[in-house]
């Protein structure tokens, strides 16, 4: 999980940001952008040592100053949910490519076979497509199908 898509999701949510320099900064996330620079607001600054309070509007933090940053759990679910999703629907596509179709006629080994694909003794089939489209397999011996084709 990336860190920029923790922060993303925890818009609109509390947040706490330490500081390199000690101060934290306790607020509602408002964005952020590509650098990591957050923009905060209803904030209540706290100083290094602890003792001193500033109640601001808004606040803008630039993320090379970042030392911490304290996100809710919920936000934290929300992101591992989310990409178990993406991740399962990647492997639904798995196998889905263009086929080197199959041989008309019979060939000798390694030679083209019929309209499509490449035959193997005989004249077999061509593979099933690979993965995200890759080109399918080889031909099988005397007209059995190829393997799956591999990776594009």
């Amino acid at each position: 999980m990336l860190p920029l898509s923790v922060i993303k999701a925890a818009i609109s949510n509390p947040i706490q940001v330490e500081l390199k320099n000690g101060e934290t900064f306790n607020g509602y996330l408002k964005g952020c952008d590509v650098f990591m620079n957050l923009y905060i607001t209803d904030v209540i600054r706290t100083s290094k040592d602890g003792e001193t309070f500033y109640r601001l509007a808004e606040a803008h933090i630039r993320g090379t100053m970042i030392k911490l940053l304290n996100i809710p759990d919920e936000v934290m679910e929300k992101v591992k949910d989310e990409e178990e999703l993406k991740r399962n629907e990647k492997r639904h596509f798995y196998g889905r490519g263009r086929g080197r179709g199959h041989a008309n006629e019979g060939n000798e080994e390694g030679g083209r076979s019929g309209r499509w694909g490449r035959g193997g003794q005989e004249g077999g089939r061509g593979g099933r497509g690979g993965y995200e489209g890759g080109r399918g397999g080889r031909g099988g011996y005397e007209g059995g199908r190829g393997g799956r084709g591999g990776y594009e």
